[in-house]
């Protein structure tokens, strides 16, 4: 007989959990496992909020097992470890991000690429090694095998880092694995919503010339006076779009709304790189005479590995790279998530856990 969340593991949890795909989440008692050999145990501080959350929240993507608690943006401090965990000790501040498990035993693997590992556990409602599933974030503690838990830099702030374990990693990947971190280097970010406006600080922390593109002309004086692009197009209007043609070495594009790519492809270079993060619902449509006779390249990415992730967190802390975050105790929680879908947040949410959750649950 199928056991329920609060009896599958002996450690009781208390967290925000949705029952189905309304949307609603509401608080939840469940269980995490005892701390294996090669486990941290940590008190959960803060996690940010993912748009990703929502769609595993209402199952937009057709794949989510309920209760789920979400949360991948994870940090706190550890108060256990395992007898054979080397690199953790308790006191140390830590974080985890999209990923708790992955076979470690493929080539994929052994590349440091596991977030494309065909076994791959991801930190909320994936079926674990053990057969059960896994709870994220937005819960007062956490357990997972070290390898999937991140050393937190001394001066990286731990609310405003917090989504640097998904909107940091996720920008910061494609910049460096596709040759787009060269300083002098003129990149296009398309979105300046949660992930985008992270991307354009880590674009400028390479020392790379930035052009954000949007849809809305009222985010020009945000994008170049605060976060310091260098240019701003509104991708509507096509004059501004036809200055920008041929003058790219690349573009990351971190919009989730379904858009036409192929003037993306206009402004790339001859053998620029279109970088695809985002996850619109419909596919795209794209002409093969660009690609073709401009030498470009539409690819994806996906996060980053263990490896990315922590030179991430190491790079960003020491060129002052962090979130521009709204700070919510956790029964705001749906109201947020109301929000992010309105648009209404800059520009990221981020739950103050550990001050939070307890005081919820008495209420």
């Amino acid at each position: 007989m199928e056991k329920s969340p609060d009896v599958e593991h002996p450690i009781k949890a208390h967290g925000y959990a949705a029952r189905n795909n309304s949307g609603t989440l509401s608080p939840l008692t469940f269980s995490r496992r005892t701390t294996r050999d090669k486990d941290v145990r940590f008190r959960v501080l803060y996690c940010g909020i993912c748009h990703t959350d929502i769609h595993f929240v209402k199952d937009d993507l057709g794949m989510s097992t309920y209760p789920y608690i979400p949360g991948h943006e994870i940090v706190g401090v550890v108060t256990e470890v395992g007898r054979e965990v080397d690199k953790f000790k308790i006191g140390d501040r830590v974080g985890v991000g999209f990923l708790v498990g992955s076979c470690n035993s493929c080539e994929i693997c052994a590349n440091e690429n596991e977030q494309h590992c065909a076994e791959h556990v991801m930190t909320a409602g994936s079926l674990n090694f053990d057969g059960t599933y896994t709870y994220g974030g937005y819960s007062d503690h956490m357990v997972c095998d070290e390898h999937f838990v991140l050393r937190w830099p001394d001066n990286l702030p731990l609310d405003s880092g917090a989504p640097l374990l998904c909107a940091g990693i996720t920008s910061y990947a494609p910049l460096k694995k596709f040759g787009l971190d060269k300083p002098g280097m003129k990149v296009g970010v398309v979105g300046l919503g949660g992930v985008g406006h992270v991307a354009v600080k880590m674009a400028k922390a390479f020392g790379v010339e930035v052009t954000v593109f949007s849809t809305s002309p009222a985010k020009k004086q945000e994008a170049l006076e605060v976060l310091k692009a260098d240019n701003f197009i509104n991708s509507r209007d096509e004059e501004q779009m036809q200055v920008a043609m041929g003058t790219l070495d690349g573009v990351i594009d971190t919009v989730s709304a379904n858009h036409a790519i192929a003037p993306l492809l206009n402004v790339l270079k001859p053998n620029g790189k279109l970088i695809v993060v985002g996850l619109p619902d419909k596919s795209f449509e794209v002409s093969a005479v660009p690609l073709v006779s401009g030498g470009k390249i539409v690819a994806g990415s996906m996060i980053g590995g263990l490896k990315d992730t922590q030179e991430m967190l190491d790079f960003a802390a020491k060129h002052g790279v962090t979130a521009d975050i709204e700070i919510i105790p956790i029964d705001y929680v749906n109201t947020a998530m109301d929000r992010i879908l309105k648009s209404d947040v800059r520009y990221r949410f981020v739950i103050d856990v550990a001050n939070s959750l307890s005081a919820s649950l008495s209420s």
